[in-house]
């Protein structure tokens, strides 16, 4: 038990806000969880499922201004836009593409690594006797190539990984059957990254590790928090559903939706979505050992509780419009080539919004020049991976500690409004 309990609203019940609240209550704290629709209802639920810590390197590396036109206008390639909302993105994109060259890249993944660098162990301390951890299944993930000299053409993303202590297997020709027979014969070669994991049920787990905070005494409202109070610089309640919720602390975790309460706190967060889709394929006659990332289509192969998922796919076009046809073709167009023998019985599919910061690194920490006031979300297509440690952080922070990773790289300061 913390010496001075607190009462902190966590705003955003996602896998950062849930993991912080459960960090925040062992802490001692009172803790109400505000949502607008209910625990792991957006990313959290549709995610690629993957612990993915060796997910480092930033979609921004070098060569990517000269890649992308093509890309874009190649329906088999996983980048998609809606034209029309290309004016409404270009002054983020502007500032996103800045960050395209290696030291960037390096700065980028040497920052993300203390918050997924080590995610199955993080997890599992977060779940442990919650009754979640029925969910976490440790296991490898595995990069499958056509060759080996497309392995070695993503050379500067390796090196990436190991100057931050990721290592790995290579796995040739028959190497690669003999672990996993349920790919396509045509990827003969794999990078095998040990100590990774999946969720065998991603919105089940969020919404386990929910149920568990309200357990013991957390509060659950589903309500739309429109606004922070204060009083003489300090955090004093959250204006939710017309009413005001006293509090001594809130915390921001509600990802892609985040930007209009940051900027009543004084942040201009350059924030976008990064759209994502999966396809779940239910019952399928062949479920492969562990996460496969198949590289040749950029999406990942997820065994999950009666299903395969796969999940993949960055299409920029805002938050209003529907899904795309197009990302669900290519998926469906990629999981018939690398599985070519694969039946199922039915498949679902959905779309969600991934928060992206034009820098690539998520705010984690305090609001500069307001007590009280907290803020983790823009982990763009880790926040899965890197929720624990971030709510981890984030509580210790909360509760007073000094957290033993440099927080720079993350201070919400960096986008203050000048």
């Amino acid at each position: 038990m913390h010496e001075t309990a607190k009462t902190i609203a966590i705003i955003g019940a996602g896998i950062n806000g849930v993991a912080t609240a459960l960090w925040l209550q062992r802490d001692g704290h009172r803790v109400i969880l505000i949502d607008k629709a209910g625990p792991a209802e957006g990313t959290s639920y549709g995610n690629g499922g993957v612990l993915a810590s060796c997910a480092i390197v930033p979609v921004t590396s070098p060569g990517l201004l000269g890649k992308a036109p093509g890309m874009l206008l190649d329906q088999n390639q996983p980048l998609f836009l809606k034209w029309r909302y290309l004016p409404r993105l270009l002054p983020w994109l502007v500032k996103y593409l800045r960050h395209a060259n290696a030291a960037d890249t390096r700065r980028i993944a040497a920052a993300l690594t203390p918050i997924v660098g080590d995610s199955l162990a993080d997890h599992q301390a977060l779940a442990a006797g919650t009754g979640a951890e029925k969910w976490l299944v440790p296991s490898d993930y595995t990069f499958l190539y056509p060759s080996r000299a497309a392995f070695e053409k993503d050379s500067f993303g390796w090196s990436i990984r190991r100057a931050n202590g990721f290592t790995w297997d290579e796995l040739d020709g028959p190497e690669v059957a003999a672990y996993d027979p349920a790919f396509d014969p045509a990827l003969s070669f794999a990078a095998r990254l040990k100590n990774h994991g999946r969720i065998s049920d991603p919105g089940q787990y969020v919404k386990d590790l929910a149920a568990h905070v309200v357990a013991n005494g957390g509060q659950l409202i589903q309500a739309e928090v429109s606004d922070l109070v204060r009083d003489n610089g300090r955090v004093t309640g959250v204006r939710a559903g017309g009413e005001t919720i006293a509090c001594d602390a809130a915390v921001i975790t509600t990802g892609v939706w985040s930007g209009p309460l940051a900027a009543k706190l004084g942040l201009n967060v350059p924030l976008e979505s990064e759209r994502g889709y999966h396809i779940e394929l239910w019952n399928p006659s062949v479920m492969p050992r562990g996460p496969m990332m198949i590289t040749s289509g950029k999406f990942v192969v997820t065994p999950m509780e009666g299903r395969l998922r796969l999940a993949g796919v960055v299409e920029f076009g805002g938050l209003k419009a529907a899904p795309s046809r197009p990302p669900f073709e290519l998926l469906m167009r990629n999981i018939r080539t690398a599985m070519p023998g694969l039946t199922w019985d039915h498949a679902t599919e959905w779309m969600g919004h991934r928060p992206a910061t034009s820098d690539s690194i998520p705010l984690i920490g305090a609001v500069p020049g307001l007590e009280g006031a907290y803020m983790g979300f823009g982990h763009h297509h880790v926040g899965l991976t890197g929720g624990p440690k971030t709510g981890r952080l984030l509580a210790q922070m909360i509760s007073g500690r000094v957290p033993n990773v440099d927080m720079a790289p993350y201070d919400p300061a960096r986008f203050a409004a000048r």
